[in-house]
Parts: structure tokens; C-alpha cells; sequence
């Protein structure tokens, strides 16, 4: 069973009160709402603000270590990250590889990291 929207829920409410004006007023009214809502643009969390920040410093130390790096090593590089845990650097990572801007490639069963817009690839070493 899929969820229904606010706007399904409002279009059946509309229907059973069809013969009412007030309440059909009001839900008129309140589908008005939703979609000025919907179509606003929004500015980025601080949260957003920050990330990007975040990528912006992997990507830097990558372009400047010009080599392979796993997330440990991405920690030790970056003071900024010396808090956080692995899977915040890898959620971070992984918005760099969907950008194309960030590859993986595993090696002994270790991911490492560098630019590149390539697929992601697995090395025997």
C-alpha cells in the first residue's frame, strides 16, 4: 500500500464534503498552500553548507597528495576530519563519487580514493 500525499488526502476529503462550501473553501485553501510550498526554492541546510565544505577539503587534499588514499589515511591528512568517524568521510566519499568528481578503487581488499570521473575499479596487487 503506498503512502498517499497531503493533496490526495485533501482531493478525497473534497469529495465526501462536496455538498458543504465552507469545507470545501478550506481545503481549496489549503492545496493552495501545498503548492506554494512546494515550488519555493529552498536554501541549503547548515548542515549542507558545511558538506560541501567538507568535499571541497577532500578534493583539495587529494589534488594535492596526487595518489591513492583510504579514509584513514583522508583523516590523517585533513585536521578538520580528526573527529569525525569513518562513515561520515565515506557518506562524503560516496556525494563525491556521484558527483563524478571522486573514484574508488579497491586494492587487497582496501578502498582508496582519487579524482577521476572514471568507473570504479578493482586492482590485484
Amino acid at each position: 500500500m503506498a503512502n498517499k500525499t497531503k493533496k490526495e488526502y485533501f482531493a478525497e476529503l473534497r469529495n465526501l464534503v462536496a455538498d458543504n462550501e465552507e469545507l470545501v473553501s478550506f481545503i481549496d485553501r489549503e492545496v493552495e498552500f501545498l503548492n506554494r510550498k512546494s515550488s519555493t526554492k529552498r536554501k541549503p541546510t547548515e548542515k549542507q553548507v558545511a558538506n560541501e565544505g567538507f568535499k571541497n577539503l577532500i578534493l583539495e587534499t587529494l589534488t594535492e597528495k596526487d595518489t591513492l588514499m583510504s579514509i584513514p589515511e583522508l583523516q590523517e591528512a585533513i585536521p578538520a576530519f580528526a573527529d569525525f568517524k569513518p562513515q561520515k568521510i565515506s557518506a562524503l566519499l560516496i556525494a563525491l563519487r556521484k558527483e563524478k568528481k571522486v573514484k574508488r578503487i579497491h586494492v587487497k581488499k582496501v578502498a582508496y580514493f582519487t579524482l577521476g570521473a572514471e568507473p570504479d575499479e578493482e586492482e590485484e596487487a
